[in-house]
């Protein structure tokens, strides 16, 4: 198909890669006419992470009603559309299937391009959509549930993996130790919210791989760490203090403070070791008041542009895949026989044991 971005005034775009069911209408100077998310919180709130099965089956309730609340918040018709865009990974395969089946159907039904978006490679553009200037290339961060990955953006379509985790992902470990102190669900609002209270200093917890220059992260230790100073060391005859709640926040405290060290001097050793003036971070996590304020201060001491994604666009949304933009500009379209590619992602689960 070829296609004239200029002459498309609208793409519809569909984010299911998870556990919410999103739809968002954007137009060529990524101006947001509107932006619906369905939320699952309460589907998994009781079993400690996303169930995949549920999420992919309430993506199938979701998906046509969301898409139809988007274009009426929008003032469209779906004949207003001339493109439509979909995240295709990474995710969660069942999850990512009923968005892609939704995006194929109305692009072949309207016959207009199908775009495939990165989820990740959007959580960074988000950062883009509300910079009043070009914010590539940089250094893209993206540190959620299921992410903590760092890429050299060359371009809005060219990202390089240059670091990851190596076992959880930061979003990850703060549902987990939510869920040892027993603050609530999902972990990342209910440890800040509870570390408001606490002491940062209390408790040295360990910053894996801080001092060292490689470009990874870990924080299944830090996670086993947590757990030995709320219930104690299995086998030994010291009992733990009480888990009052001060010491719960002085732990969650504590802990906020070690994952965000971590984070800022990783994101640090990128931009110097890849030259980068610019750093760009999204995702979830991102929301974080300490790491927000941490990074300022990192970036303004390193004389580095810093852009954070608006707290209403670091947890998933369709809103972000404005990133096909770049790519219909370029005249990448996808064909109808386009499939999901879920791996490469280590999204959280309900039940997952922490460490024993």
């Amino acid at each position: 198909m070829n296609v004239d971005a200029d002459s498309i005034g609208y793409i519809l775009a569909l984010e299911s890669s998870c556990d919410e069911t999103a739809a968002a209408v954007i137009d060529r100077d990524l101006r947001v006419l509107s932006s619906v998310v369905a939320s699952q919180y309460e589907l998994h709130r009781d079993f400690g992470g996303v169930v995949p099965e549920i999420a992919s089956r309430a993506h199938v309730r979701r998906v046509l009603p969301v898409i139809d609340e988007a274009l009426t918040a929008a003032g469209l018709q779906l004949s207003d559309i001339g493109a439509v865009a979909v995240a295709t990974q990474p995710g969660l395969v069942g999850s990512l299937l009923v968005g892609l089946t939704a995006a194929k159907t109305l692009a072949m039904v309207l016959d207009i391009p199908l775009v495939a978006v990165n989820h990740i490679e959007a959580h960074i553009y988000a950062c883009r959509m509300v910079a009043d200037v070009d914010t590539f290339p940089c250094i893209g961060f993206v540190v959620s549930g299921g992410h903590t990955n760092l890429y050299d953006c060359t371009s809005p379509v060219d990202f390089e993996l240059i670091g990851s985790t190596i076992d959880d992902a930061a979003g990850e470990a703060f549902d987990k130790v939510a869920q040892i102190l027993n603050v609530g669900f999902p972990g990342g609002p209910a440890i800040q919210k509870t570390a408001e209270h606490g002491n940062s200093k209390a408790i040295r917890f360990p910053r894996t791989f801080l001092k060292e220059d490689r470009l990874e992260f870990s924080f299944s230790g830090l996670k086993t760490a947590v757990l030995y100073t709320a219930n104690g060391v299995p086998g030994s005859h010291v009992k733990p203090e009480p888990l009052t709640d001060q010491r719960v926040a002085d732990i969650a405290a504590s802990f906020q403070a070690a994952v965000v060290d971590v984070l800022v001097g990783k994101c640090k050793q990128a931009v110097q070791q890849k030259g980068r003036d610019t750093l760009c971070v999204g995702g979830g996590v991102a929301a974080n008041s300490l790491l927000r304020h941490k990074l300022a201060q990192m970036t303004h001491r390193e004389g580095v542009r810093l852009f954070v994604a608006p707290t209403s666009l670091c947890t998933d949304n369709a809103a972000m895949a404005a990133i096909a933009w770049e790519s219909l500009r370029r005249g990448h379209i996808a064909s109808l026989d386009l499939d999901v590619t879920p791996g490469l992602v280590r999204h959280r689960k309900a039940n997952s044991k922490v460490p024993k």
